[in-house]
């Protein structure tokens, strides 16, 4: 009877937690190009990673929690990045505060002044200009393709990650976001 009741209890557990997940990623906002979304069985959290900031401190992911975010990994000699840059933008300048993030990650051999360059040319002021100038991130998050987005939930778990350009200024990309900001 007690193994049993320990089935029960773990089944429950399981089937909670899939449904939790289930709530994260809406599988019908899956249409466009983000059917090439690939959404995690369950949240996974992220091995520890830095990168360095515009102003040149160091920070973290986790740096971010308790927001929804969307990191995009990125490199300014990449054509899909270049393209896909303002249309992230608008989605910070549409979603962008409290509850969201874009958290852009240059990696590579990007200096700073050229990333500047980059997101002037591009008259991009609200996204940050970090880096990942060894890769060292990147690498431990498996970005292995230049752009890699990683949707994160509030407790900084990966949900969710998109390998290749996508319009992220499309209905179907922005119904994304909002369901997921609209959630706890």
């Amino acid at each position: 009877m007690r193994l049993f009741s320990t089935i029960v209890l773990y089944t429950a557990l399981a089937l909670g937690a899939n449904a939790a997940l289930a709530q994260s990623v809406d599988p019908a906002l899956l249409a466009g190009d983000m059917k090439k979304l690939v959404v995690a069985e369950m949240p996974k959290d992220l091995p520890a990673g830095e990168f360095t900031r515009e102003d040149g401190s160091t920070g973290s992911l986790m740096d971010h929690r308790g927001k929804v975010v969307l990191v995009n990994f990125w490199a300014t000699w990449c054509a899909p990045c270049r393209h896909e840059m303002p249309m992230l933008s608008a989605l910070q300048t549409e979603f962008g505060g409290e509850e969201f993030q874009v958290v852009t990650i240059s990696t590579g051999r990007d200096n700073p002044a050229k990333i500047a360059r980059f997101f002037g040319d591009m008259d991009i002021s609200n996204l940050p200009q970090n880096r990942d100038e060894g890769m060292r991130t990147a690498r431990k998050l498996a970005v292995l393709g230049l752009p890699v987005v990683l949707l994160l939930d509030r407790d900084g778990r990966e949900i969710a990650r998109m390998t290749g350009p996508a319009t992220w200024d499309s209905a179907e990309a922005r119904a994304l976001i909002a369901s997921l900001v609209a959630q706890d």
